[in-house]
């Protein structure tokens, strides 16, 4: 096991940067959210830790990558910004790819991200990808097959082994695919991916800095061990992306996790083709994230 421990001279740098304009920025945020950011290089926080590396398997030994500073973020001319026109983020439940999605992008599109339960076949070549994306096009395509906790001991016969040209309303070629159940755990992690993925849309890269989202991860141990949470060097990255009051966001989020919760969880409904289909949200997974954002409420409001 190796710990990943930068200087707090380092992570002050990183987050604050050397340009005297864009320290000026950071001074001119509301004092609870300079005061949560700050956790980013105070010793011993226990809201913002260090990156733990398992085996040389984990992503940072087996990917080397440039790091990305907060000023090598903001001063990035191919990072994709939202604009008034360009201002929503689309997620599209689908069975088709990447064309379908461009060319159904809306005009006030920042991106669209389809997400699907079929696993995912580029191409022959390939065993599988838990997704793709364009970047450029802003539109991706990620699967959540593989976060079923059954899906290796299944066993099923809906793989299609031929192009099958189908009309748009005929779903009859997925009625024998594996579709897993939606646990906590299942939500948890397809929350981890789909907001990581988004995350490099918005130009983040993979953070080398602090335990975070952004974090790669090469195999799903080390997925689940990625917090849900950005690092103080990423979220202000987002923020300077998106624009948003951190105690709103971190309110919105807790109000996401207990509206409509349920206290145990359910057996997944026989999947339908009707639109109305209202499945439960459990979230007993999100119990250390909850407690995690009331904490950072806490650094807010002090």
């Amino acid at each position: 096991m190796q710990i990943v421990r930068h200087s707090e001279q380092t992570l002050r740098t990183v987050l604050l940067s050397k340009n005297p304009a864009l320290v000026s920025q950071y001074e001119k945020l509301d004092a609870g959210e300079q005061r949560l950011m700050n956790e980013a290089f105070r010793p011993n926080s226990d809201l913002f830790g260090p990156i733990t590396l398992h085996s040389q398997s984990d992503w940072i030994n087996s990917h080397p990558e440039p790091s990305q500073d907060f000023e090598e973020f903001y001063s990035d001319p191919y990072r994709k910004t939202p604009s008034a026109e360009t201002h929503s983020i689309y997620i599209q439940c689908i069975g088709q790819i990447l064309k379908f999605l461009k060319k159904r992008k809306p005009k006030d599109a920042f991106c669209v991200v389809g997400i699907t339960m079929i696993d995912l076949y580029p191409r022959d070549s390939w065993n599988f990808v838990f997704g793709q994306a364009s970047l450029t096009d802003g539109v991706g395509i990620f699967s959540f097959a593989r976060y079923g906790r059954d899906f290796y001991s299944s066993h099923y016969d809906g793989k299609v082994k031929k192009l099958q040209k189908k009309s748009s309303s005929d779903y009859s070629v997925f009625d024998s695919y594996y579709v897993p159940e939606v646990t906590s755990v299942l939500l948890l992690r397809s929350c981890k991916t789909l907001t990581h993925e988004i995350g490099h849309i918005f130009g983040l890269r993979h953070c080398q800095w602090l335990a975070c989202l952004m974090q790669g991860s090469n195999h799903l141990e080390e997925a689940d061990r990625r917090p849900l949470n950005l690092c103080p060097i990423c979220l202000r990255k987002l923020q300077s992306a998106v624009g948003f009051s951190l105690k709103e966001r971190y309110e919105a989020l807790v109000r996401w996790i207990d509206d409509e919760s349920t206290d145990t969880p359910r057996a997944t409904p026989k999947p339908s083709r009707e639109d109305n289909v209202n499945l439960p949200k459990p979230v007993e997974a999100f119990k250390e994230w909850r407690e995690w954002i009331t904490k950072c409420l806490a650094v807010l409001q002090t």
